[in-house]
Parts: C-alpha cells; structure tokens; sequence
C-alpha cells in the first residue's frame, strides 16, 4: 500500500506514519519542518518531500515527482493560532487557512488524479461544537470550509471515497498555541490507528473518533 501523509511531523500526522508503517505500507511524508521529517522519514525507512502547502507549486511539484500512484492519502496538516476577532493578525490568519484549507485544496487538486481506483483519502477536520468559542473564528470557519468542500469534491469525482476525521480535543503539539491540553483529550495514536483500520473496511464520509 502507498501511503501520502502530509502534516506529518505534526503528532496526528507523525502517528498516523507510524501506525502505517507497522502496517506494511510504503510510505512518503511531507512537512514543512526539513529536520524533523528527515528524522522521521529515516526512523520508518520512509521518503521525504518537504512543502509548504501555502503554495500550490510546492504542492503540485511534489505530486508531479511521485514514482507511483498512491493507495492511501492523509492530509493531517493544521494550525489554530486563536486570537480575538477585532485583532486578527493577517500572518497568523493566513497561516491558519493555509495549513486548514488551502492545502487541502491543493492536495486534492493535484492528489485526486494520483490515486489508484479505490484509493482513499482522509483529511483532519473538526467537530462544529468543540470549536465555537472565542479567538477560534479562523479556526473553525477555515474547518467549516474544508468539511464543504470535501462535500463538493465527492460530488464533483464520483466514487471518490474520502473521509473526514472528527476526533475530539487530541493531545499534540497544536495546544502550544491554545493553551494547556484539555483533560481527556485522546493520544493522537488513537486516531492514527483508527484511520488504518477505517482503510481496511467500508469507505465512509465521516468517521468520528471516539476515546
């Protein structure tokens, strides 16, 4: 199985190359952070392609240099960056919808036509109720967009079996930007494990990630 992981370096993305890895697929993984996904792609034997998925070039290079067509891709990039709205930095928020939806977007414009028939593509969303609170508009509105959009694309590539992973609060590295881990918050190997056994079993458009 040829797996895509972008966000890797991230803790749902790094898990999620782990749990793969352990599975026997082959894997390529993408970051912006050079050192830490060499480091990475070194420890699972993967290749590495560093992006930034803020460019579409970046994006649509990186799709153009794969060797084969891709059974399984992983979009766990993401940022929250919350801050109220009466103050919204333009840096920060461009770098909140880059990493949350026009990654995304470029992923799937030039993804969806390197995937072999069948393959599956899952993108890290958000549950609606957990993200409406203050400082959060860019976050959940850039989250809002992406679960949209994955509509439409569904709607546009027929047969197309993506799915849109909902777990709820997880304890990686994003909450350096939010603040303490929330209590309960769930392992990011969690959902990294339950997207490998969702590739296993009936495509879905959701799939909700439960402790």
């Amino acid at each position: 199985m040829n797996v895509l992981i972008f966000g890797a370096t991230g803790g749902i993305g790094a898990a999620t190359a782990r749990a793969f890895a352990q599975a026997g697929a082959t894997l390529t993984l993408s970051g912006r952070d050079e050192a830490r996904l060499q480091a990475l792609a070194g420890e699972l034997g993967a290749q590495a392609r560093p992006a930034d998925l803020g460019y579409e070039s970046h994006v649509r290079a990186l799709f153009e240099e794969l060797p084969a067509p891709l059974d399984t891709l992983v979009y766990a990039a993401g940022a929250a960056h919350p801050e109220p709205l009466a103050g919204a930095d333009p840096a920060q928020v461009r770098a909140v919808w880059n990493a949350n939806y026009f990654g995304a977007l470029w992923v799937l414009k030039h993804g969806l036509g390197r995937l072999n028939a069948g393959g599956r593509v899952y993108l890290l969303g958000a549950r609606p109720e957990l993200v409406t609170a203050r400082g959060f508009t860019q976050y959940a509105a850039s989250k809002a967009a992406l679960a949209r959009a994955a509509e439409i694309a569904r709607l546009e590539h027929r047969g197309l079996e993506l799915t849109l992973v909902l777990p709820p609060a997880v304890d990686t590295g994003l909450w350096t930007q939010v603040g303490r881990v929330p209590r309960g918050a769930l392992a990011a190997g969690v959902v990294a494990q339950a997207i490998v056994a969702n590739c296993g079993g009936p495509a879905q458009a959701e799939l909700r990630v439960e402790g």
